[in-house]
């Protein structure tokens, strides 16, 4: 995927994510975007089949988004924007509570899948940089 601005054009990969071995749901990987691009990446993922959006969190400051990815995400993660983090379940917690102070859940754990699909997300995302070049070329 190359990114200019919020311009994304999107080569999609075909190499396999890791799985998440059972449970491991307290090990997922955190990817991390500006608020804008996340808050449109969830609308499209919960408009999408199924349940296809994992927990996510915002930062205090409402900066960011962070969705919950499979661990081992971080290993191949590569998208423009975006940063994600591999926490081998330090200090992370699925629970009601969210794991980082200053930080809050937007979906919190039992409302949505363990984790979301990295590639699922990658599109979503690549689709949500898209919308919103589109909307502030329109101004």
């Amino acid at each position: 995927m190359v990114e200019t601005g919020m311009e994304t054009r999107q080569n999609f990969d075909s190499r396999p994510w890791p799985a998440a071995p059972s449970g491991a749901a307290a090990a997922c990987d955190l990817v991390t975007v500006p608020t804008r691009q996340g808050l449109e990446a969830v609308d499209i993922l919960r408009r999408g089949a199924g349940d296809a959006v994992g927990p996510v969190l915002h930062d205090g400051g409402c900066d960011t988004l962070g969705f919950l990815v499979p661990p081992g995400t971080a290993a191949a993660w590569d998208v423009p924007g975006s940063t994600c983090t591999e926490t081998d379940g330090r200090g992370l917690s699925l629970n009601p509570r969210p794991p980082v102070e200053g930080s809050a859940w937007l979906l919190p754990p039992g409302e949505a899948d363990l984790a979301t699909d990295p590639a699922v997300l990658r599109a979503a995302l690549g689709e949500a940089a898209r919308l919103i070049a589109a909307a502030d070329n329109c101004r």
